[in-house]
Parts: structure tokens; C-alpha cells; sequence
């Protein structure tokens, strides 16, 4: 009975990792076994660091609403606070957005706040 070899899946399973690692410097895109390390810890990064930028870009938008906010005599907490209980429902992303792009209009927003008390 002839042998099982897997010669070509095992092949192709290692041209993936040495295909990814394209570009990398010396050994690490030619020689499989540091090609797979570096490609798997490449991976592990991107997969954390796609999670961190969501928290990073909303600190952001908070740290940008804080300091336009400040600007009429408010805090962030105040001022979110006082969005809820007029009903306008906007997320901090365009909230950020608005105070840097159109200041008239942010104003608006805040004297909303302001006269809601």
C-alpha cells in the first residue's frame, strides 16, 4: 500500500506564513520557522491594537468636547448630562465633529444645555 505524504498541504501551509512575512528583513521572510513567529506576533498586535484604536479615537472625541465645552463654562459630565435630558441623541464622534468644524453650532448645543436647568 503506497504512503501518505503531505508534502503539498504541508508545503502550502508554510509558503502562507512565508508569503505573509513578505518584506521582512533577513531570515524573518525567508526561513519558515521565524517567519511563522513574527507573522503570529504581527497578528496578535493588529488584532490588539484594532481594539485599542476604538478606545484611543473615543478618548479623543471626549478630550475634544471637554475643551469646547470648557469654553462656556461647563464640564464634559455636565454637558452630557444635559444632552440626555433634552432628548438630543448624538454620539461623541460627531459631537467632537461638530465643535471643531462648525463652533456656531456647538454653541447652539450647549445653550440648549445650559437653558435646560
Amino acid at each position: 500500500m503506497a504512503r501518505n505524504n503531505a508534502v503539498v498541504s504541508g508545503h502550502k501551509r508554510k509558503r502562507k506564513y512565508v508569503k505573509a512575512a513578505k518584506g521582512y528583513y533577513g531570515g524573518r521572510h525567508k526561513l519558515y520557522r521565524t517567519a511563522r513567529e513574527v507573522v503570529e506576533r504581527a497578528q496578535n498586535f493588529a488584532y490588539r491594537d484594532r481594539r485599542a484604536r476604538k478606545r484611543d479615537f473615543r478618548r479623543l472625541w471626549i478630550t475634544r468636547i471637554n475643551a469646547a465645552v470648557r469654553m462656556y463654562g461647563l464640564s464634559y459630565s455636565v454637558f452630557i448630562d444635559g444632552l440626555k435630558k433634552t432628548g438630543i441623541e448624538l454620539d461623541r464622534k460627531m459631537l467632537s465633529e461638530i465643535a471643531v468644524s462648525n463652533p456656531e453650532l456647538f454653541e447652539q448645543l450647549v445653550e440648549k444645555v445650559k437653558n435646560k436647568d
